[in-house]
């Protein structure tokens, strides 16, 4: 039942988004017709990733007073905890935003993955096209002439993780140096969230991406440059220095 669920919504829609760009993109090029699939699906989320990317903000603006927070209720981690959601509710900021972000385009990337993994190029499967997407006369897997799609790419897999940590530095602001002050366990913990999305993250994504086929290493670069230019576009700057910067999670 998963697996018809995951083909019905996730896996058909892909391979017809797919199938239908490769139709119209120029020499029938995949790795055209992928960067489409990414601006449309980054398209259709956009409410989403921009509700995220303000959030990010929100917390941002917010972290003195967390900090205050934290200070005040140092030894009494669950007041703490309270007091901190108490005024996220307070200026209506939804923490987890960014998180299911993430968490929905998964899916996408699976489905993209299964793309290739199940064959589905360059041998088209007529038998799941919608009937209003045409069979392409010819598929190049040759993205660019230079990169083939079905198979891996570790300048691909280098450029997804260096565009993960180049929106990891962009979302997340500078690193805020640590004080004496900051010996509590939330704040260790926070401070090791923010080690791993900036560094630890990028580094996993970049190896992950090595090891499948080069579409899903060249989604992400794609995605991961929609939301660079998304949030340079709402007035983020890597010398923006007013708060420090809040742990945040980069979106994919």
């Amino acid at each position: 039942m998963i697996s018809a669920a995951f083909n019905l919504l996730v896996y058909d829609p892909l391979y017809n988004g797919l199938i239908f760009f490769v139709d119209i993109v120029p020499l029938h090029d995949v790795g055209l017709a992928v960067i489409a699939l990414t601006i449309l699906v980054r398209v259709i989320l956009f409410p989403l990733s921009r509700q995220a990317v303000r959030t990010q903000a929100a917390m941002r603006e917010v972290a003195p007073q967390i900090e205050e927070l934290k200070k005040k209720f140092k030894d009494k981690q669950e007041e703490q905890a309270r007091a901190i959601f108490a005024l996220y509710r307070e200026r209506g900021i939804r923490p987890f935003a960014s998180f299911f972000l993430v968490l929905l385009q998964l899916p996408i990337l699976f489905g993209l993955y299964f793309v290739f993994w199940k064959g589905g190029l360059p041998a088209v499967d007529a038998s799941l096209l919608y009937s209003f997407v045409p069979v392409p006369q010819a598929v190049n897997m040759e993205f660019l002439g230079l990169v083939d799609m079905g198979a891996r790419s570790i300048v691909l897999a280098f450029f997804a993780g260096a565009t993960q940590l180049v929106y990891a530095r962009l979302s997340m602001g500078p690193r805020k140096p640590a004080t004496a002050s900051d010996g509590s366990f939330s704040s260790d913990m926070a401070r090791s969230f923010d080690l791993q999305a900036r560094y630890v993250l990028p580094i996993m994504i970049g190896g992950i991406a090595y090891t499948v086929s080069a579409a899903v290493p060249l989604y992400w670069i794609a995605s991961n440059t929609f939301m660079i230019l998304q949030e340079l576009a709402m007035g983020r700057r890597f010398s923006d220095k007013t708060t420090g910067g809040s742990p945040g999670v980069p979106g994919v």
